[in-house]
């Protein structure tokens, strides 16, 4: 495996770790503010920490959105993404293994931090508002993630506003469908719940890629044409 999908790897897994793991561990303490600088917090750690080795994208939409921004080399596309998806997985099977060292176990019926949408919303949110908030927030991210990694913006910054947009987006959308954005973020926990966080994963995988797409269209669209040219 080359260093930069073994990075994408391990930034996905601290990313679930950290995100999945407070709102499991401690979302009773902490809230959705809690959890959504969880998720901000290990963003940012992460760009910093990886970003001059593979980008931190650390997200299949991400990825799928700077390929289509011409950011990202389409040959890396599937090894980025089989990455982010294995250190989501395993990241997920570490929380479960955690969260089922108490004397009563972890009941899945938890969910693990799942993401859903109609019963398995957090505020019962059905299908089109899910979708709706899942397209749009993802096409946020990664218009923040192009803007801020443009080669005209603050050199060494980047990290700093794509994590907060990153809380952002979570404090908007966790009562909504606990937030994904992130497809590696939702097939990891859903695979160890399985039932009905499986049969509503594709939400979660389908609409952040367009989002993606839509975020760096938008992105391009604004683009000065100079920059765009290069």
């Amino acid at each position: 495996m080359q260093k930069k999908y073994l990075a994408e790897a391990i930034g996905t897994f601290v990313l679930v770790l950290g995100g999945c793991g407070t709102a499991v561990f401690d979302a009773k303490n902490v809230g959705v503010l809690g959890v959504s600088i969880a998720f901000g917090l290990t963003l940012l750690t992460m760009a910093y920490a990886i970003g001059p080795i593979s980008g931190c994208h650390i997200n299949p939409a991400v990825t799928v959105g700077l390929v289509i921004a011409g950011r990202t080399d389409k040959k890396d596309l599937a090894g980025y993404v089989i990455a982010q998806i294995l250190g989501g997985i395993v990241a997920a099977g570490l929380i479960y293994a955690i969260a089922s060292g108490t004397e009563l176990g972890y009941d899945l019926k938890g969910g693990l931090a799942s993401n859903g949408y109609g019963e398995h919303s957090p505020g019962g949110y059905g299908l089109p508002a899910a979708i709706l908030a899942e397209v749009v927030l993802t096409a946020l991210l990664l218009f923040v993630v192009l803007g801020t990694t443009d080669k005209r913006a603050a050199a060494g910054f980047a990290g700093l506003p794509i994590g907060l947009a990153l809380t952002l987006i979570h404090l908007i959308s966790i009562p909504i469908t606990n937030t994904s954005v992130n497809p590696a973020r939702s097939i990891g926990p859903a695979l160890f719940v399985r039932g009905w966080a499986l049969e509503q994963l594709w939400v979660f995988i389908a609409a952040p890629v367009v989002g993606a797409i839509v975020g760096a269209l938008l992105y391009r669209a604004v683009q000065e044409p100079e920059a765009a040219a290069t």
